[in-house]
């Protein structure tokens, strides 16, 4: 059940001044680092795409909370900071980090309960969860599956389409590569248990999936003996 915060709404001003934090956060986190760092070479572990994905989650996550009935605020603020250390620890401490690095934001630039930021922080930790989603609060699920489905869909097949130039393949592998997608969107779909979720998830796989036909129908070389498509 989420925790109401009516004394202490947060303001755009607010959400804004945790934005700019969070941005500014990120690209120090590589500013020291000899050639942006390790695996920068990639853009989706650059400061700029980082921020960007926060965004994508932030909006996700908004939606399915409002849809929902969790406390939008809650799990806005959660999406805006779930990955602020993720340039600058491992993968698999980058949940703890961030929500320590939260609550000392939270605690120092704001006056809100401790309830509340207690239920952000956690959402934050507990974000990289493998488990059912049924075990977390309506909060941290919102999360969850907002930052699942920030990797389906048109960003996702984007950024696997990317990966072929830096793997030096061939447009002709790009059916193969957007299969990828519709694998992850099928793995999430069964993962995810919200409704709204689940909704935006089959809208999403839906076009990749138009996308790969339209691709292989104006491509000579790919008109016969292409990859079966997954349904």
């Amino acid at each position: 059940m989420g925790v109401e915060i009516r004394e202490n709404p947060v303001s755009d001003d607010d959400f804004e001044e945790m934005k700019q934090f969070v941005r500014d956060y990120l690209t120090a986190s590589v500013e020291g680092e000899e050639d942006g760092g390790r695996m920068r070479w990639y853009p989706w572990h650059s400061a700029e795409y980082r921020f960007n994905h926060i965004l994508n989650v932030v909006s996700i996550a908004t939606h399915i909370a409002e849809k929902e009935g969790a406390n939008a605020d809650v799990v806005r603020v959660a999406a805006l900071f779930h990955d602020i250390a993720k340039l600058e620890v491992d993968q698999d401490v980058h949940a703890e980090a961030g929500a320590r690095i939260t609550r000392e934001y939270l605690r120092s630039h704001c006056e809100y309960p401790s309830s509340f930021v207690d239920e952000v922080c956690d959402s934050i930790e507990n974000h990289s969860y493998q488990g059912p989603l049924t075990d977390l609060p309506l909060e941290a699920r919102c999360l969850i599956e907002s930052d699942l489905l920030d990797k389906v869909g048109a960003n996702g097949m984007t950024l696997i389409l990317l990966r072929m130039g830096y793997e030096a393949r061939t447009h002709t592998d790009a059916p193969e590569m957007i299969n990828r997608i519709v694998e992850r969107g099928e793995n999430v779909i069964d993962r995810i248990v919200s409704d709204t979720a689940e909704s935006i998830a089959h809208q999403r796989l839906k076009r990749v999936r138009w996308f790969r036909e339209w691709f292989i129908s104006e491509v000579a070389q790919l008109e016969e003996g292409e990859p079966e498509v997954m349904e």
